[in-house]
Formats: C-alpha cells, structure tokens, sequence
C-alpha cells in the first residue's frame, strides 16, 4: 500500500528547497540581511533533522513489524508441516 505524503512531508520539502534558494542567493549576493534573519534556514535545518528522524523511526517500527509478521508465519507453517506429518497429510 502505498501512502499519499503528509503535511510534514511537504513542509519539510518546501523548507529544503527554501534553503537551497536561500544558500544560492546569499553566495550569489543578492540578498544581505540583518543576521536575525541569518539564522533562519539553520532553524529550518534543524526541523528538517527532527523530520528525518521521525521517518527513520517510523521506518525501524514498519521493519519490526515485518520481522514479528515473518517469524509468526514462519512459526505458523511449521505447525502445518508438523501436523501433517502426523497425520500423514499428502
């Protein structure tokens, strides 16, 4: 199942890509700014390193899922294989 991309998901997006335009356009010289405003991409940074983290996250507890729903069936088709072998199942 594929899922749609979450508000985070864009806001995260659009934040990189403002400060890669930010990091262009300051190197280039086009903008100069009083430095409150110098440390807004680094906040947007720092948002986008708690975002990745959340991902990852979300990411190892899908994969422990997976491991637990592999061992189960494992488990599960084995008891089958036992049964019949009792039972001489063909």
């Amino acid at each position: 199942m594929k899922k749609g991309r979450s508000l985070w998901d864009i806001l995260a997006w659009v934040i990189l890509a403002s400060i890669f335009v930010w990091i262009i356009l300051k190197v280039l010289g086009i903008i100069n700014t009083p430095i409150i405003i110098e440390y807004a991409p680094y906040f947007g940074a720092v948002y986008l390193a708690g975002w990745a983290m959340k991902k990852l996250d979300t990411a190892v507890e899908d994969l422990k899922d997976v491991k637990k729903f592999n061992r189960t069936t494992v488990e599960q088709i084995n008891n089958i294989k036992l049964t019949c072998s009792r039972n001489h199942c063909s």
